[in-house]
């Protein structure tokens, strides 16, 4: 596909992890049409740059620090206070779940760290002009898994209902759902990282599910988590 450009499009980058966001910083300032308005390692240095530095797309990591906002609650924030930006996650967390949580909560794009860095520019390009980015491989996956999450929808009983998840369990849940990981949780929570897996691997055996995949399809059914 050959993109032609009628403005330069004006980036801001979020990433916690230096050499991450100046690498991308580097590769994107050689397209003649991108322009790196701004470069930060936390939500807070973005959000206030952009109050006085318009930019058109925010390309933000899924999980920032441990003491930063978490990824589905910062998408959430650029939104409703920046809501003319455009937002494409690169993430290490590139599983359904996630970029499913990230496309609802309002991301136009997503992009896994481990893909090469010219999918990273084409995900520019298109959420750029206003349409949705993900792989073709992403795309299949979260069209089965929404085709799953559709029939177990039809099930009436609620899962809690049954699970007696205990509150530290439910809340590592939330955070399996907000794509921590659970080095992640146990850095949130000032518990051991063992202590964290054996909450989530018994609130899993009380739901019955195996993964995180099959977790984020139960989601509805799951009372106030």
């Amino acid at each position: 596909m050959t993109w032609t450009s009628v403005s330069t499009v004006r980036i801001a980058l979020l990433d916690d992890h230096a050499v991450v966001r100046y690498g991308f910083a580097r590769r994107l300032a050689e397209e003649p049409d991108f322009q790196v308005v701004g470069i930060f390692a936390t939500s807070r240095e973005l959000m206030a740059s952009l109050r006085t530095t318009p930019a058109d797309l925010l390309i933000i990591d899924y999980a920032l620090g441990s003491n930063d906002i978490d990824g589905l609650n910062l998408i959430r924030v650029l939104k409703v206070r920046f809501p003319r930006c455009k937002i494409l996650v690169s993430s290490s967390h590139y599983n359904p779940a996630t970029v499913a949580l990230a496309m609802k909560a309002g991301a136009r794009g997503f992009v896994g760290k481990s893909q090469e860095l010219s999918e990273l520019i084409q995900a520019v390009r298109v959420v750029s002009v206003g349409r949705v980015h993900l792989s073709g491989f992403m795309a299949g996956e979260l069209d089965a898994m929404m085709t799953a999450g559709a029939a177990a929808a039809l099930r009436s009983d609620s899962l809690s209902e049954h699970a007696a998840l205990s509150p530290r369990e439910r809340e590592v849940l939330r955070c399996c759902l907000d794509g921590m990981t659970v080095t992640e949780i146990a850095e949130k929570f000032a518990r051991s990282v063992k202590t964290i897996s054996g909450q989530k691997q018994s609130a899993f055996r009380k739901l019955g599910v195996r993964n995180d995949n099959e977790l984020f399809k139960i989601q509805h059914q799951i009372d106030d988590l």
